[in-house]
């Protein structure tokens, strides 16, 4: 192993996950192969972790938070786990509460040890071959993740797929981010730059309407504090955001600040949803450098494919065949003041 390579722990088999460190552009990232996970992100000159994540490979086994991970095959959540492509049915195992099926099932990408196709000083390359009817999914599916540290605070974050066969694929970038080192994201402001939402029902799936956000407490197209989800009549957010109708170029949909730290973060990226999920679900956990995680320590900003869009026509698509390269590009952009 080069310099900034490790090995971080070993699975049950004695297989290692590794580490590998990366920097750039004022950002150091510490990558596990477990997951394609982002342990930790620092900005130089802030001295608390940007992200929450955990310090040993146990603690990644035994809490299924999603913290720094790479979600999928099919990110979200897929309705009953059911499908149809081409006319064929497909069951999928539903692994939330036996009612859905979430981030592509119990061993998702989230939970299977990626490979390192290439590195270097400021960027990492991992691939993982996803076999045909894990979880029920059609098609063995090839999948890249890059991360790089392009300059100027920026993590830009890269993943590709190809299939044999028809089948869903929605990867995403599933950081709890922080800009300020508090116990939570209250005081944390957030703009999104979306006319519409997808209500959900009560298993969180999208009920089919696209709704204007225009007033609710959805339309977070002006800044708004987090600590608005306390209030009366406020949302604890776990919700698609509708950038667009189809994947497209690069574009800025979305920033964070910290008034505390005068840290800020911008979202730029070629996807149609960003799921907000404000952290609601993290039960007390110990997290990086000790620090005490609970509900509401981190929000995720996940560029994505709408949720079970697989099941509405009418939703960006989410199927890929066989002859076509899947791209999926965000990059998260640190600055200060």
């Amino acid at each position: 192993m080069g310099e900034g390579q490790e090995i971080f722990g070993r699975l049950g088999s004695g297989e290692a996950v590794e580490r590998v460190t990366i920097r750039g552009g004022g950002l150091t990232a510490r990558v596990l192969t477990f997951g394609a996970i982002i342990q930790d992100l620092r900005l130089d000159g802030h001295e608390a972790p940007l992200v929450l994540g955990f310090e040993d490979l146990a603690s990644y086994l035994t809490h299924v938070t999603y913290f720094g991970a790479t979600a999928g095959r099919c990110a979200n959540r897929i309705a009953g786990g059911r499908f149809t492509i081409d006319g064929t049915d497909y069951q999928l195992e539903r692994n939330e509460r036996g009612v859905t099926h979430l981030h592509g099932g119990r061993d998702g990408t989230s939970q299977q040890n990626w490979r390192i196709a290439a590195r270097g000083a400021d960027f990492v390359t991992l691939t993982l071959t996803d076999p045909a009817g894990r979880a029920g999914y059609p098609g063995t599916c090839t999948l890249t993740c890059t991360y790089a540290l392009s300059g100027n605070g920026t993590l830009s974050v890269t993943y590709d797929a190809t299939t044999d066969a028809p089948t869903p694929v929605n990867l995403c970038q599933h950081s709890y981010f922080i800009l300020d080192g508090g116990k939570d994201i209250f005081d944390h402001e957030i703009r999104i730059e979306a006319e519409h939402y997808l209500p959900v029902d009560e298993t969180l799936i999208p009920t089919g309407e696209i709704r204007p956000v225009a007033g609710t407490p959805f339309d977070l197209r002006d800044w708004t504090p987090l600590r608005r989800q306390l209030e009366p009549g406020g949302v604890v957010f776990d919700h698609n955001f509708c950038l667009s109708d189809s994947r497209g170029g690069p574009r800025l949909v979305a920033e964070v600040r910290s008034p505390a730290s005068g840290l800020s973060l911008q979202v730029v990226t070629t996807e149609p949803g960003l799921q907000l999920y404000t952290g609601a679900y993290i039960k007390p956990l110990e997290g990086l450098e000790g620090r005490r995680y609970d509900a509401f320590s981190g929000l995720c900003l996940e560029t994505q494919i709408w949720p079970d869009a697989i099941n509405h026509p009418t939703f960006p698509n989410a199927i890929l065949r066989p002859g076509q390269t899947l791209r999926q590009k965000t990059d998260y952009v640190f600055g200060k003041g």
